[in-house]
C-alpha cells in the first residue's frame, strides 16, 4: 500500500500538471506578474461559482479578514466578536485595525460559533460596548448558521464577516460559501479546499460600494489612478501565477469536493461507534477542509495511529483566548468550557481526495483498535 498522506498535493500536481504548466507558460510569456488577465478570470470564474456578485481578491486570506474590517471601517477601540476555537489570523486581522476582539465559545458538534452565546452576550453587552462586527469561522469546511447569524446582524445592525478559509466550496440552503452573509473572506493556502502554491485569499460581497472599496485598499487605497491615493490601504494584490494555479484547480475542484463528502460519508459510517464524528446540520454541505472527530485519552490515540504510519493533525491545541499574546484581550474572563475541552480532545484524519480505498480501510481499521486503548 502507497504511504498515506495527509494532504496529498503531489498527486493532486500529476492530475493537473500539463494544465498547469500551459497556465504558468502563458504568464511568463505575457510578464503581466501582478493583476494579470488570469487574475481577473478568477475573479470571475469565483463569482460565477459562489453567485455572488463580486469577488476580489488579494495576497492570503488574512488580509482578506484585514480588508474586510478595513472597508466596513473598524478600526481604534472598536470590538469585534469571534469564536475562540479558530487559527491566530481570525483574531489578528482584529488587532491590526485597532480593534479588540471579544472571544466567545463554539459548539461541540459544529465546531463553530455560537449564536445562542452571541445573543446573550449583545442583549447584555451591546448598548455599553462599540460592538461593531462579527466574525464567524466556518471551521474545518462546514458553514456557520448563517441563517441565524444573519438575523442577529439584522436585529442588532452589526455586520456578520464570514471567515470560509477553510470552507469555499461549501454550502447552506442550496446557496455556497461566499453568498450566505454580507462579506465573504477566503484562503487559497495551498492546505484550503482550493488552493495556490503559495499564499493567496478573496473576498466576496453584494454590496457594490464594499467592493469598490476592497478594490482601492487592496492596492495601497488608490483611487481612479495609480497614483491617486484616496485611503490607507495595502499591499495585497494576487500573483498572476498563482491565479493561472487556482483556475487549473477549478477545473477538478467539484471532482474533489465530491470525492471528500464520499470520504466523510464512509468515516461517519464507520467510525460513529466509537468517536464523536462531526455534525452537519439539515440543509448544510461541508467542503471538509478536515475530517475531525473528538476522543478522550487523545494521546494513546495519536501515538497507535503514529505507530501505523497514519497522519493526523491536531487543530488547535489551544484556543486562542489562552494563548500568551491573547490571553489579555479575553475581557470578561469568559471560561469558554467549549473551546477548551475541544483543545484537548480534537483529531484530524486524512480525507483528501486522492486515498484509495485501501487506504480507507486502513485508517478506519486502526481507529477502530485504537479505540480499544481508551
Amino acid at each position: 500500500m502507497k504511504k498515506i498522506k495527509f494532504l496529498d498535493l503531489e498527486s493532486q500536481k500529476d492530475r493537473l500538471n500539463n494544465t498547469i504548466e500551459l497556465n504558468i507558460k502563458k504568464v511568463l510569456e505575457h510578464s503581466k506578474y501582478i493583476m494579470g488577465p488570469e487574475v481577473k478570470e478568477l475573479e470571475l470564474r469565483l463569482q460565477k461559482y459562489t453567485k455572488a456578485k463580486y469577488c476580489v481578491t488579494c495576497a492570503s486570506g488574512t488580509d482578506a479578514l484585514i480588508l474586510s474590517l478595513m472597508s466596513l471601517n473598524i478600526g481604534t477601540n472598536d470590538i469585534v466578536i469571534c469564536p475562540s476555537f479558530t487559527f491566530p489570523a481570525t483574531a489578528e486581522a482584529i488587532l491590526i485595525t485597532g480593534a479588540k476582539p471579544y472571544f466567545v465559545d463554539v459548539g461541540l458538534d459544529t465546531f463553530n460559533i455560537c449564536y445562542k452565546e452571541l445573543e446573550k452576550i449583545l442583549e447584555k453587552d451591546y448598548k455599553k460596548n462599540k460592538i461593531k462586527a462579527i466574525i464567524a469561522v466556518d471551521l474545518f469546511g462546514l458553514p456557520a448558521n448563517y441563517t441565524r447569524l444573519n438575523k442577529i446582524s439584522k436585529k442588532y445592525k452589526i455586520n456578520i464577516i464570514a471567515d470560509g478559509a477553510q470552507s469555499f466550496g461549501g454550502g447552506l440552503n442550496n446557496k455556497k460559501v461566499g453568498s450566505l452573509t454580507k462579506i465573504t473572506c477566503t484562503s487559497f493556502f495551498p492546505a484550503k479546499p482550493l488552493g495556490c502554491y503559495g499564499d493567496g485569499g478573496a473576498l466576496f460581497t453584494d454590496n457594490k460600494v464594499i467592493s469598490e472599496k476592497l478594490v482601492s485598499l487592496r492596492a495601497h487605497g488608490k483611487g481612479k489612478s495609480k497614483y491617486e491615493i484616496s485611503e490607507i490601504g495595502l499591499n495585497s494584490r494576487l500573483d498572476s501565477i498563482q491565479a493561472s494555479i487556482l483556475l487549473a484547480k477549478l477545473k477538478i475542484f467539484n471532482w474533489e469536493l465530491k470525492e471528500r463528502n464520499k470520504n466523510a460519508n464512509l468515516y461517519n459510517k464507520e467510525l460513529k461507534e466509537y468517536y464523536h464524528i462531526p455534525e452537519i446540520p439539515k440543509g448544510s454541505s461541508s467542503a471538509w477542509a478536515q475530517y475531525t472527530i473528538r476522543t478522550r485519552n487523545r494521546d494513546k490515540v495519536l501515538n497507535f495511529l503514529n505507530d501505523k504510519s497514519i497522519p493526523t493533525m491536531i487543530y488547535y491545541p489551544v484556543p486562542m483566548h489562552m494563548q500568551p499574546a491573547y490571553r489579555k484581550y479575553n475581557k470578561y474572563k469568559n471560561v469558554l468550557k467549549n473551546s477548551l475541552k475541544l483543545s484537548k480532545t480534537v483529531l484530524s484524519i486524512p480525507i483528501h481526495s486522492f486515498l484509495s480505498n485501501s487506504q480507507k480501510e486502513y485508517i478506519i481499521l486502526n481507529l477502530k483498535k485504537a479505540y480499544k486503548l481508551i
